[in-house]
């Protein structure tokens, strides 16, 4: 039986996995080729460790880094599809239930912002 999130560690792991997978993907790849990632992670573990833990590590405005990219619903699909997947792949839980949650609003919320979204 896989485990749930329960620390900070299991939310690095967890992103390292996820990007891993992101920057192999034909159709993200190319949108986070310009990532400085040794400055990027650190700033999803706290991102995501806040939505989780309830930290507050995460400072900032996660939409205004992704309004100016080129992107489409298939890129917030796919996104989605891998992050899906990673989390199911490795944790099961309460946690683990939360964040796949979690993502899908946030792909929405951007979606809708951006006007990718049927109103």
């Amino acid at each position: 039986m896989k485990k749930d999130i329960e620390s900070r560690a299991d939310i690095e792991w967890l992103v390292n996995q996820f990007y891993n997978k992101v920057n192999r993907d034909t159709l993200l790849a190319p949108v986070f080729s310009h990532v400085d990632w040794p400055h990027h992670l650190p700033i999803m573990y706290n991102f995501w460790s806040s939505i989780l833990l309830g930290d507050q590590s995460y400072q900032g405005n996660p939409f205004l880094k992704h309004i100016h990219l080129v992107i489409d619903s298939s890129h917030f699909n796919q996104w989605l599809a891998l992050f899906i997947a990673t989390v199911d792949k490795n944790f099961s839980g309460y946690k683990a239930d939360e964040v796949k949650s979690r993502a899908q609003s946030i792909a929405g919320v951007f979606q809708h912002k951006m006007g990718l979204l049927a109103p």
